[in-house]
């Protein structure tokens, strides 16, 4: 074995490790892990040249996917269906406000003050209106926050995610053909969330009658991951949403136990079974190892060679934090706790979908493509950097949890 894969070896150990102190930091100092796995991807990236993020060719985005896929299913696990009840309102008001907001403003400002082209613009305020539910759901998950305001975040950051890329294709197909058609992308948008939870609740549906089978076989821990990949695979296939596909497809399984056994036994003899908790304890760590990696490829893809990419990242990713304080305060409840609100307030990163959204215009060679992918990943960078900072300083300097108070006030 030659020096350069041993030393990879080694790494890959010590990542893994420094991963969990990280996480132990955030638990009791409130500095989070993801800052310090975003810096050492930097570090070993941009700032040394150590890694090419080439070098991964498209294993990368594979991976990237992937995670996402592990994350969103872990995530809808945790989401039981009396929390979700009273979070749905508040999720449904805060995604939409937020995107909407978000991208208007986004839009405007590149066309009024750098002067981007119209569609042009606005795509790029579709790619960047949302949250990203690689960051947020594992964040959220660490942090002393009411379980529906948990889940509040994470529909958010599942649901935008699909707003993002239905809206931003839109755009870029508008782009290409010079025309915007309305019409298409809302029916694109309720026919995509709908089909979506569908297929999503069958395949959970369907999991939960044959996990308990499958539990038989040897080594069998890793087939319901393997489902999960399958029906995500299904739903892309068919033009709709793998990652909300995959959410509800936790969320199924989660509450399987809600169904009376009476009405089931009119219609079957097989008994439904969720998630013992082996199971959910090897697809937490999973999600752990998971996110480690994640954060580092993330920190090693950014592009830092572009200042004036990068100085538009950063007025954009001020705008986003800035107006998120007044949305938060118009579409959550005044019942939500203020430092759950406080925490809303802060959790606007960007992340997967933008980055493989702002991809296209550069692939498909159109002007300004490339301008886009840098600003996208300058915002991304930048966005999950403060976010991380925000969160940090909240439970360290009380002036900041005042005026966030103070500004949140209905």
């Amino acid at each position: 074995m030659d020096v350069q894969t041993t030393l990879i070896i080694v790494f890959v150990g010590v990542l893994v490790f420094l991963a969990h102190l990280f996480a132990e930091f955030f638990r009791s100092q409130k500095i989070p892990d993801v800052l310090m796995l975003i810096i050492i991807g930097l570090v070993l990236g941009p700032l040394t040249g150590f890694v090419n993020p080439k070098s991964f060719g498209g294993i990368g985005s594979v991976f990237a996917n992937i995670t996402l896929v592990i994350i969103l299913f872990e995530g809808g696990t945790s989401l039981r269906f009396d929390v979700l009840r009273t979070a749905i309102r508040g999720s449904a008001s805060l995604t939409t406000v937020n995107f909407v907001i978000s991208a208007i403003i986004i839009g405007i400002v590149t066309l009024t003050v750098f002067g981007f082209d119209p569609i042009l613009a606005f795509m790029l305020g579709a790619f960047l209106g949302g949250t990203a539910s690689a960051i947020v759901i594992p964040m959220v998950g660490q942090l002393n926050i009411q379980p529906e305001s948990k889940t509040i975040l994470i529909l958010e950051s599942a649901v935008s995610d699909v707003l993002c890329l239905v809206v931003g294709l839109t755009f870029f197909e508008a782009l290409n053909l010079g025309q915007l058609r309305f019409g298409s992308m809302l029916m694109s948008i309720i026919a995509g969330f709908a089909f979506s939870t569908v297929i999503g609740i069958l395949g959970g549906f369907g999991w939960s009658f044959l996990i308990n089978k499958v539990r038989n076989l040897q080594n069998s821990i890793f087939t319901t991951p393997a489902f999960v990949f399958i029906v995500y695979g299904i739903a892309e296939l068919l033009g709709f949403s793998g990652a909300i596909a995959a959410l509800m497809f936790g969320i199924t399984l989660a509450n399987i136990d809600v169904i009376p056994k009476p009405l089931l036994q009119r219609y079957t003899r097989f008994i439904p079974h969720t998630l013992n908790e082996t199971e959910r304890i090897f697809f937490s760590e999973a999600v752990f190892l998971l996110k480690t990696f994640f954060f580092v490829y993330i920190g090693i893809s950014i592009v830092l060679t572009d200042y004036f990419s990068i100085a538009i990242g950063g007025i954009l990713t001020l705008l986003v934090f800035t107006f998120r304080i007044p949305i938060v305060r118009i579409s959550v409840r005044p019942s939500i706790p203020v430092y759950d609100r406080i925490i809303m307030s802060m959790m606007v990163p960007k992340g997967l979908a933008a980055a493989v959204l702002a991809s296209l215009p550069a692939q498909a060679g159109l002007p300004g493509g490339e301008l886009i992918q840098n600003i996208t990943y300058s915002t991304v960078l930048i966005s999950i950097v403060l976010n991380s900072i925000l969160i940090m300083l909240n439970n360290r300097v009380p002036l900041m949890g005042k005026a966030y108070t103070f500004l949140l006030k209905p």
